[in-house]
């Protein structure tokens, strides 16, 4: 198949985890033997922080304007088998327009922010990326979010198939790594800065680290405002190219999960990144949500914590080898249920299913 994708960011992970996701997905694809082809705005924010320029498992488009890019778009839509437009492209009106202009045979939105569009379409009827009536006229929501959000978009907003497509994790870069001393510690924390995360950061790793001041802390990820005060064991890492994450989980005796208050209340809704740590068998400490009961199995592949003093007490009272037990298990899991070639194999299965139920006669919806 030719699958081509308008997505937020494929040659960057500066402040997403769009990237990895797009990444993992478009190799495993392209190791099956598909043509991806990705459009992405060129956004400054990302060409100065761009770890993967030239992605060789896909034909990049990198374009300044839509304008630019359009000629390219609809020749690259004449003669696909499907087209995806991701969650925050910034072009995301005129991309569907062009999509239900065309004559592809599966129209589809890969929506890694679920939660948050839901609840934009809740109250506005449309995000900055996608219209209500766009859901009307897709063939298939890819949804990061499993559960009940997807009748809800199905029987409120007319979409005629929501299916989920998780994150996944490229099972060849992502695996246990010998622990390096530049990233050795006893928790870490990757993440972008979010005000509705940064009070269980606070909880689960500031007021662990001010009562463990003998312990090691680390906290990766950019956009954390300069009035946060930090405790002097806590090393903060601004920008970690993703080479380094897997050096970064293996490197960590724990390493925490916090989750965004959308996704939380959704439930339903990993991470790329709780999908990474395991692989590389690191111990995750997680707050809880609806549904994560179905992708690890608490107390045995995670822990989770309710407050500052259950961390204390996993740094202070589990030994290392209980934690490494739990690691291993948590890895296990993800690796037979979680990569990137799985999650292929499900999308190409999605897309067959979308095709043989588009009727013949289906025509361009009218711009």
């Amino acid at each position: 198949m030719k699958i081509v994708i308008f997505g937020l960011s494929i040659t960057s992970t500066w402040g997403n985890g769009h990237g990895t996701t797009y990444r993992s997905l478009c190799r495993a694809l392209h190791e099956r033997g598909h043509k991806i082809v990705f459009c992405e705005r060129d956004q400054e924010w990302y060409r100065n922080n761009r770890d993967l320029p030239d992605p060789g498992f896909c034909t990049l488009v990198l374009y300044d304007s839509w304008a630019a890019v359009v000629a390219r778009a609809r020749q690259e839509l004449s003669d696909c088998d499907a087209a995806i437009v991701g969650s925050y492209f910034p072009d995301g009106y005129a991309a569907f327009d062009e999509l239900f202009a065309s004559s592809v045979p599966v129209r589809a939105f890969y929506d890694i922010d679920t939660p948050i569009t839901v609840a934009e379409l809740r109250a506005n009827g449309k995000t900055g990326y996608i219209r209500g009536d766009d859901l009307r006229s897709l063939d298939l929501y890819l949804s990061f979010t499993g559960g009940p959000i997807l009748s809800e978009l199905m029987g409120s907003f007319g979409v005629a198939l929501a299916a989920p497509l998780y994150c996944s994790f490229d099972e060849k870069q992502y695996h246990p790594r010998p622990p390096g001393k530049r990233f050795a510690c006893d928790l870490s924390y990757m993440g972008t800065y979010a005000p509705d995360r940064q009070s269980k950061i606070d909880e689960l790793l500031i007021s662990p680290a001010t009562q463990l001041p003998e312990s090691r802390f680390i906290v990766a990820g950019p956009q954390y405002p300069r009035t946060i005060r930090w405790p002097q064991n806590v090393k903060r890492i601004t920008h970690l190219n993703a080479r380094w994450h897997p050096h970064f989980y293996s490197s960590s005796r724990i390493t925490l999960n916090v989750t965004r208050r959308d996704m939380v209340l959704a439930g339903y809704s990993p991470s790329v990144r709780l999908f990474e740590a395991a692989a590389c068998g690191a111990p995750i400490a997680s707050d809880n949500w609806p549904g994560l009961d179905t992708f690890f199995t608490p107390g045995d592949q995670i822990l989770l914590p309710t407050g500052a003093a259950d961390i204390v007490h996993y740094l202070r009272d589990l030994s290392s080898e209980e934690l490494q037990r739990i690691g291993r298990r948590a890895a296990e899991r993800v690796h037979a249920e979680h990569t990137s070639a799985q999650r292929a194999a499900e999308l190409e299965s999605l897309i067959s299913g979308a095709k043989a139920r588009r009727p013949a006669s289906t025509t361009a919806r009218a711009s």
